[in-house]
């Protein structure tokens, strides 16, 4: 960014270009000025980037065809033309309309023919003056002007303050630029306290053409003066900011440091604004927060990683990693259930429907449920249906999840070695994640999800840990209720989780952990039950897949206990 010291060093303006060079004041006496006397029209200069003021004297390449035709015309009438600056930078071709009204008559004191059809004019400023009308705008413009009375400042005590405070600061931007030649301080010596001090400082800082128009326009030289005080300001802090970060991230520079320069330069800029350029998202993330209802610990734990993420250069690994962890933060469904469904001949209805016989299992559901729906709430049971392969354990699980009206979450825990699986990994290593059941919660977003946790007798064991002891504290209704995940670090209440365990055998569940859990022996069907869940369940879904009708095929129960007795040998109706 270019400051008012940056345009002190540079030697060259043009009205094409966004370049803004330096602009020299006159040093002698200008009560010429005043003295001289302007035609009522004249033609008219447009500036695209800059404004000129009174006492200025300023190097211009000109390269609009219009501009050159005005520079021409002027040359002939006496070397005057009015010079305006216009509203917006990107209007290529402007109107009158595209103009401020208020700008500088100047006089053409050289002009040089560039090679490429370009003129390089070098203009003083004389006097302000008022656009009253636009007279022509083919082929150049020009308008007839009124001549605006000169400022004269009344040197009382706070002006005078006002012009010494302008001249120190322009000298200690001198002094802190180390590309400004010793010439500049003398430059604001000899111009003293007069009128052209102001225009010489408003000409050469660093401000939106809007802003130094304004300085342009004001008609009171008190107020002018404080204008520019305030602008200067802002002008000496931010390069006293940039110095103190050049100093406080100077390094030698070679191949191997550059990178380490940028992203260095680029924290401490983070730190001394106090945001970074992700602002928006982390926006987004604390809005979201606000409508959260969680605990006040996630709150304060959520406050302490979004100050750090907006601490943490974008460019950093650790960035990522805060923002991945604040997103978990809020799609976790803390405080959210589902109603449960707390009829109880619906909920029988539809266990009859989907499962035939299981008839100890349905009614410890319905005993579950008798007594939420007296008490209002209560800790989930830890049921672990326990069987042989194909009696239905899994899908008795979902038939419970429609019964109660929740969503379902299905976990198989077959060759289960690592208890990161269970617990999650600690936020620090590379590639960390939360744990599957924290992960499971997420994607159902429901706080009492009926959750099946498959094959639990084949959970094995390895050097990352043992699983098996980390579902110790997930099976246990006395310690759910402060499950710890170790991506998480904090505590989740998996209370109102029902969790169901499916096994084929007890003896290889850890004894700690068969205690934990209510066993239902599920045992397998007799011919009878087979006959009757074929007519009922596998027969009909088995026309379905096959696209038939209840009339294309018919079984005779005779034929259906044939099969069942001479060609399967299971304790369930898998095969």
């Amino acid at each position: 960014m270019s400051t008012f010291g940056d345009m002190l060093a540079n030697m060259r303006l043009d009205d094409d270009f966004d370049f803004i060079p330096p602009l020299l004041p006159l040093y002698d006496n200008d009560d010429d000025l005043k003295e001289e006397q302007y035609p009522d029209s004249l033609p008219i200069l447009i500036l695209r980037n800059t404004v000129m003021f009174p006492g200025m004297i300023i190097p211009i390449t000109i390269s609009r065809p219009k501009s050159i035709l005005a520079i021409e015309e002027a040359e002939q009438r006496g070397r005057l033309l009015g010079v305006l600056a216009q509203k917006e930078i990107e209007t290529e071709n402007p109107t009158s309309q595209d103009l401020y009204r208020i700008g500088t008559v100047a006089r053409i004191m050289k002009l040089l023919k560039m090679p490429d059809g370009g003129i390089t004019a070098i203009l003083q400023g004389r006097t302000r003056f008022q656009l009253e009308e636009v007279l022509t705008e083919d082929p150049f413009l020009e308008g007839k002007i009124s001549i605006l009375p000169d400022l004269i400042p009344h040197f009382t005590e706070e002006y005078q303050a006002l012009v010494a405070s302008i001249t120190d600061m322009a000298k200690q931007i001198i002094r802190l630029s180390p590309n400004i030649p010793n010439e500049a301080t003398a430059v604001l010596k000899n111009i003293g306290q007069r009128g052209t001090l102001l225009n010489f400082v408003a000409s050469n800082i660093n401000v939106k053409v809007e802003v130094r128009q304004a300085v342009l326009e004001e008609n009171n030289a008190e107020a002018k003066a404080k204008k520019i005080l305030e602008l200067i300001d802002k002008e000496l802090q931010l390069l006293q900011l940039r110095n103190k970060i050049e100093n406080k991230v100077r390094v030698d520079l070679d191949k191997q440091q550059r990178d380490y320069f940028l992203n260095q330069q680029l924290k401490t800029i983070h730190e001394e604004l106090g945001h970074n350029s992700n602002e928006k998202e982390l926006e987004i993330l604390a809005s979201k927060a606000e409508d959260m209802d969680w605990p006040e610990e996630v709150q304060k734990a959520f406050d302490k990683e979004l100050k750090k993420a907006k601490r943490t250069n974008p460019a950093a690994p650790d960035y990522s990693l805060v923002i991945n962890y604040l997103e978990f933060l809020l799609e976790l469904p803390w405080k959210k259930y589902t109603k449960d469904n707390f009829n109880l001949k619906k909920a029988q209805n539809t266990l009859d429907k989907d499962h035939f016989g299981l008839e100890k299992v349905k009614d410890r559901i319905l005993e579950h449920l008798a007594v939420l729906k007296l008490k209002g709430d209560m800790k989930a049971p830890i049921l672990c249906l326990v069987g042989p392969p194909g009696v239905g354990k899994t899908s008795l699980g979902k038939s419970i999840a429609k019964a109660l009206k929740r969503k379902y979450i299905r976990m198989s825990l077959g060759g289960l070695h690592d208890e990161s699986e269970i617990r999650g990994h600690r936020k620090t290593y590379i590639g960390a994640r939360p744990g599957r059941i924290m992960q499971s919660l997420k994607k159902v977003a429901t706080s009492n999800p009926v959750f099946i946790l498959d094959e639990i007798d084949k959970v094995g064991k390895s050097f990352r840990g043992d699983p098996s002891s980390a579902l110790l504290e997930v099976l246990d209704p006395e310690q759910n209720s402060t499950f710890y995940d170790n991506y998480l670090e904090l505590e989740y209440d998996l209370s109102k989780v029902m969790f169901i365990a499916t096994a084929n055998s007890l003896a290889t569940i850890q004894p700690a952990l068969l205690d934990r859990m209510e066993i239902i022996h599920v045992s397998g069907y007799s011919v009878e039950e087979k006959v009757e869940i074929g007519k009922q369940h596998l027969i009909p879904q088995q026309r379905q897949e096959h696209g038939l009708k209840g009339k294309d095929v018919k079984f005779k129960p005779e034929i259906i206990a044939k099969i069942i007795q001479d060609y399967t040998r299971e304790s369930g109706v898998r095969e």
